[in-house]
């Protein structure tokens, strides 16, 4: 429970839920409760956030509320527990019960195709489906109940009047046969269905798993110990137990493990958690550290100046967390029609009953017509719609490197109208990497690239690295240089072939007497692009003579421009996010495509404000999907309608998101708006043809047309014509 301003907030797992319904359920019960403000359920977590304004409204009395409406309250430690069972098989044991005792049920059917008479003992068939029925369906009862009583239908309520319907008629048919011929039992259609449906059930509670690994990705990246300065010296501590003021100790690859203040040291700073840039950040004394970001090279000392939730990481992982929470589920259309669809299934039934006797029939056969109506309008193929659908749409996806985790974006993306892109590691290739070079008057540019290559040659820095692999491309020769002398901050001196070299920024470089006005030109022209800069020079007699102006950017990625010109063409409108500055932002789109004039950049975004900035790209009820592949875009991919992660990217962009691009290609955004659309289409066709069957089924049951085995054989067509057209699926590859 944590206090903000004068309301508090309660988190309470939730056990139970299986649809929309039950969320809106849990949401309208909670609401009603004096003192509370507001009441969020998500269901992928099946979590319920709770602002509460009354201090002397409990966690107990919530929880009350919460079990009286037909759900189980846990802790958050539990469902925490549940949701870190990383087994991809957990809960798949009563699936497995299911098919195992439905097995020898259904083979008596296929084995009629080939003429064969395989029919299993009633006694048999009853102690097979029995259990299936009652323990493992027990979940579908249940909720169904809880249903009725809300005075609501749902996909549960189907099922369990669907199959129990199927249950009863086979029992009372073999009561009540003579011992001359064995009855024809519907007992594999009801243990077959509820079977087929647990299985939808598990992949979706697998699904569910997924969506806390964002949070737990994020965790990880804060150490569990510090380097704690004590007055025994340097003692390992518990995280935790650090306080706001303390000194800590990080050494050279480590992680910070809070947000502080370098006292003590130099060192460069990885901090592409939070920008998503790529160049290590210089620190010097005073500089500020943030938590989660990993040390370079050297032992520093820092004073800890935020801890718990005042950090920044802590922060984004709250932007995620409330990016998630504010998700409306999923309103499936099979249960909007099942409210509609229960009752009037269940009219028909009791008129097809009461009209049969009426018109002199004998109670059985009247019986069977009703249950015939109850069989037809079983929800096997209306059940398999949608996630038959979505198991081909997102298995051929992720053959072409299209990982889809999240149904909700796959219904979704097929709609989206903006597509927002974070500009480095997504459109561009996010490393650095020598773009321009100037030679000064008189100088040869591939010696002097060749005595940079050799003073950086024993350096790790990633701009040292690219002036090497430029050098080495251009088959330039590097030698080890000689006396090398780093000025923190600055650059560095050293003695390569005789000559005395200073290669570094040129503020340090001017310092040291080298010309203002030599390149005046060139830098302008390169800092407006957004390049950074660094140039080598000489020390001689003279004074410092410059040599080499040396521009380093990033590239778009191969395809990156094509890629979003047929992105163009689709009518959608691409932004580029970005933490540069406003030229450099412009350079880089229009080598993109992009049109900058048209307001498709949007520079100098801070990493906290990319989520506020996909939100105001909702803003009109547009629909938005952002691709990223940084920790900082993490709260921006869950904040938009659909969030799509370049693989090479960061896990917990991955985990944020509901779509993984796993080659990082930016073609593939395309491609996954594309499955999507195919997907979406499918599963409409399929609620079109099961509907189809028990549109046309009821009536012809209900008059007496269709007897049990025939609407139980329509059931199982239905659910034939579904798989199959599903399975089309397969043929979907991207387009070139």
């Amino acid at each position: 429970m944590t206090q903000i301003n004068a309301t508090q907030t309660i988190d309470i797992g939730i056990g139970g839920m299986t649809c929309a319904s039950c969320v809106a359920r849990v949401e309208k019960a909670l609401n009603k409760v004096p003192g509370v403000t507001s009441a969020t359920v998500n269901l992928a977590t099946e979590s319920a956030r709770i602002a509460v304004a009354d201090p002397e409204l409990t966690d107990a009395r919530l929880r009350r509320v919460i079990r009286d409406a037909g759900y189980e309250p846990r802790s958050m430690e539990t469902a925490e527990a549940e949701a870190n069972n990383h087994s991809p098989w957990a809960g798949f044991a009563p699936v497995a019960w299911g098919l195992a005792l439905s097995a020898p049920l259904v083979l008596p059917m296929l084995g009629g195709l080939w003429g064969q008479h395989w029919m299993l003992p009633a006694w048999l068939q009853f102690a097979l489906a029995t259990p299936v029925q009652f323990i493992l369906g027990a979940r579908f009862y249940k909720a169904g109940w809880h249903a009725l009583k809300a005075l609501t239908g749902n996909m549960d309520l189907l099922v369990s009047l669907g199959t129990t319907a199927g249950w009863l008629l086979s029992v009372w048919l073999w009561l009540t046969a003579s011992g001359h011929h064995a009855p024809h039992l519907y007992f594999e259609g009801s243990a077959v269905v509820i079977t087929l449906v647990l299985l939808g059930k598990w992949l979706e509670a697998r699904a569910k798993r997924q969506t806390t690994e964002a949070i737990r990705a994020l965790h990880a990246l804060r150490p569990d110990k510090a380097h704690w300065m004590g007055e025994d010296g340097e003692v390992d501590v518990p995280v935790d137990e650090i306080l706001s003021g303390d000194l800590i100790v990080v050494r050279p690859g480590e992680r910070f493990p809070l947000d502080g203040e370098l006292v003590e040291g130099q060192t460069q700073v990885d901090e592409s958690m939070l920008t998503g840039e790529p160049l290590p950040v210089s620190k010097a004394v005073g500089a500020q550290l943030t938590g989660g970001s990993i040390n370079g090279d050297g032992r520093v000392r820092m004073r800890v100046t935020a801890v718990g939730h005042e950090t920044v990481l802590s922060r984004i992982i709250r932007l995620v967390e409330d990016a998630q929470a504010a998700k409306a589920p999923i309103q499936r259309l099979v249960d909007k029609v099942a409210e509609v669809f229960v009752p009037v299934v269940l009219l028909v039934a009791l008129l097809t009953l009461a009209v049969w006797m009426f018109q002199g029939a004998n109670f059985e056969t009247a019986l069977i017509h009703a249950v015939a109506v109850l069989v037809i309008a079983c929800p096997c193929a209306l059940g398999l719609a949608t996630p038959v659908a979505i198991m081909a749409g997102t298995g051929v996806a992720a053959k072409h490197g299209i990982l889809i985790k999240d149904a909700q974006a796959l219904e979704t993306a097929h709609r989206v109208q903006t597509v927002a892109f974070d500009k480095t590691g997504t459109l561009t290739v996010g490393q650095p990497r020598l773009t321009h070079q100037v030679a000064a008057t008189g100088q040869d540019m591939a010696q002097a690239l060749g005595w940079a290559a050799s003073v950086q040659s024993g350096s790790e820095h990633p701009l040292a690295r690219a002036v090497v692999v430029a050098a080495k491309a251009q088959g330039l020769g590097v030698s080890a240089p000689i006396d090398l002398t780093a000025v923190p901050g600055r650059g560095v001196q050293a003695t390569v072939e005789g000559r005395t070299l200073l290669l570094g920024s040129l503020r340090w470089l001017q310092q040291e007497g080298m010309d203002e006005h030599l390149w005046a030109s060139d830098v302008i022209a390169l800092q407006a692009q957004g390049a950074t800069l660094s140039a080598l020079a000489e020390r001689t007699a003279m004074g410092v003579q410059g040599l080499l102006l040396m521009a380093f950017g990033d590239e778009p990625k191969a395809g990156a421009a094509e890629a979003l010109a047929a992105l163009r063409a689709r009518g959608l409108k691409l932004v580029m996010i970005s933490g540069d500055n406003q030229a450099a932002a412009e350079a880089m789109a229009r080598r993109l495509g992009l049109r900058p004039e048209d307001g498709e950049v949007l520079a100098d975004v801070l990493p906290g404000d990319k989520a506020a900035k996909v939100q105001q790209l909702r803003s009109g009820g547009r629909i938005v999907a952002m691709v990223g592949d940084g920790v900082n875009d993490a709260p921006a991919l869950a904040a938009a309608d659909v969030g799509l992660a370049m693989g090479n990217g960061t896990d917990v962009a991955m985990h944020a998101a509901g779509i993984t691009l796993m080659r990082g290609d930016v073609a593939l955004v395309g491609a996954a708006l594309d499955i999507s659309a195919r997907t979406v289409a499918k599963i409409r066709q399929n609620l079109f043809w099961a509907f189809a069957y028990n549109v046309a089924g009821i009536p012809l049951a209900a008059l007496g047309y269709l007897n049990p085995v025939i609407a139980g054989g329509a059931m199982a067509l239905s659910s034939v014509s579904v798989m199959g057209n599903a399975l089309l699926l397969k043929r979907w590859k991207p387009r070139d």
